[in-house]
C-alpha cells in the first residue's frame, strides 16, 4: 500500500464505525489522529518518571486486552501504538534531556552522558516490555494478518 495522508485518510470518521479504512502503517503513524481510539488512549499515556510510566503502560495494555476481548484488531493496534511511543519517546528524553535529538544545523547531538541509569532510560525499558508482549500476542497477530488481507 503506498504512502498515507493519515490526517486527511482519518478526519472525520469514528475509525472503530469503519476499522476497513484503518491503514496499519509503520511504526507509530497514526497514532494521534485515530478516533475513538486516540481519545480513550491518550489520557493515559505518560511517561515522567518510572513509577508513572509503569501505571501509564499497565493501563493500556489493560486496554489492549478489552480491545482484543472484543476482537477489536484497530483499538489493539492503536493501544500497541501508544506502548511503542511511550518507549521511543522515554528514550528520546534519557538520550536528549531537552527532547531536541537534532542540533541546527541537523547533524544528531551527542547523548547526554549518564542516559542509561536516568528516570526516562527506566521509563523505557518499562514501555518496552510491554509493548514487546503486546506485539508479539498471538491474536494481535492473527487479526493483523487478517486485517492485512482485507486491505489487498
Amino acid at each position: 500500500m503506498g504512502k498515507t495522508d493519515y490526517a486527511a485518510a482519518y478526519r472525520d470518521i469514528d475509525i472503530r464505525q469503519e476499522p476497513d479504512r484503518y491503514v496499519i502503517g509503520r511504526g507509530e503513524q497514526g497514532v494521534l489522529i485515530a478516533q475513538p481510539y486516540k481519545s480513550e488512549i491518550l489520557p493515559f499515556w505518560r511517561f515522567a518518571t518510572p513509577e508513572i510510566a509503569k501505571a501509564s503502560a499497565e493501563k493500556i495494555y489493560q486496554l489492549f486486552n478489552d480491545y482484543k476481548a472484543a476482537k477489536d484488531f484497530v483499538g489493539m493496534d492503536m493501544a500497541r501504538k501508544f506502548l511503542q511511543m511511550g518507549w521511543t519517546r522515554s528514550r528520546r528524553y534519557a538520550n536528549h534531556a531537552s527532547g531536541d535529538k537534532y542540533n541546527q544545523d541537523g547533524t544528531v547531538k551527542k547523548q547526554d552522558s549518564g542516559s542509561e541509569q536516568s528516570a526516562k532510560a527506566e521509563s523505557a525499558r518499562i514501555f518496552f516490555e510491554i509493548y514487546s508482549i503486546a506485539k508479539n500476542d498471538e491474536i494481535y497477530l492473527e487479526l493483523k494478518e487478517l486485517h492485512k488481507q482485507k486491505q489487498k
